[in-house]
C-alpha cells in the first residue's frame, strides 16, 4: 500500500552501490550523519539522534565551521532496522507539539537486485502552498547533494 501524493510530496531517489547496513549507519550513526547531512561545504553538527519513535532528531548546521544554528528539531516516528525511518519536524522529542512544522520526512532503504541499496527520500507536505515553497527553496538541489554525499560516503567505504 502506498500513500505517494505528488501533489504534496517531493522525493529524491538513487541506486547507493553499497550494502543496505552501510547506508542505514550512515543514518544513524552521529559521526557519520554530520558527515553527509547537509550540503557543503556547510558542516553539520549532530546534537540529538535518538532512534526509538517518541526520540529526538536534532541537527544544526554551520557555513563557517564554528557557529552552528537550527537546522532539524523533530522527533522520529517510525524506526524500522535497516529498512525505514520516519521523523517530522511536527513534532519534539517525547511526542511534545513543535511551535511550527514544515515537512514529514520518510527514509526507504532496501536491497536492489543488481546490488547495492535502492534509496529513497521523500518529504511530506501538509499542503500544496508548502510543497511548492520547498521546491523553490531548492529541494531537488539540496537533498540531491545530500543524497550524493551519503552515497560518496558509503560507496568510498565498500
Amino acid at each position: 500500500m502506498t500513500h505517494d501524493r505528488p501533489d504534496l510530496d517531493l522525493t529524491v531517489t538513487r541506486i547507493i552501490a553499497a550494502p543496505r547496513d552501510a547506508v542505514w549507519n550512515a543514518w544513524t550513526d552521529p559521526a557519520l550523519l554530520a558527515q553527509w547531512w547537509v550540503p557543503a561545504p556547510s558542516s553539520c553538527r549532530v546534537a540529538e539522534l535518538d532512534l526509538r519513535p517518541g526520540g529526538a532528531f536534532r541537527t544544526e548546521i554551520s557555513e563557517d565551521g564554528t557557529t552552528y544554528g537550527p537546522h532539524v528539531t523533530g522527533c522520529f516516528l517510525e524506526v524500522q532496522d535497516l529498512a525505514r525511518l520516519v521523523w517530522t519536524d511536527a513534532l519534539v522529542a517525547d511526542w511534545r507539539p513543535a511551535p511550527a512544522s514544515f515537512v514529514t520526512a520518510v527514509i526507504t532503504m532496501a536491497d536492489h537486485p543488481d546490488g547495492g541499496t535502492a534509496y529513497a527520500a521523500t518529504a511530506r507536505h501538509r499542503d500544496a502552498a508548502d510543497r511548492d515553497r520547498h521546491e523553490q527553496l531548492g529541494f531537488h538541489d539540496g537533498w540531491g547533494a545530500v543524497t550524493q554525499q551519503l552515497a560518496a560516503l558509503v560507496e568510498s567505504h565498500t
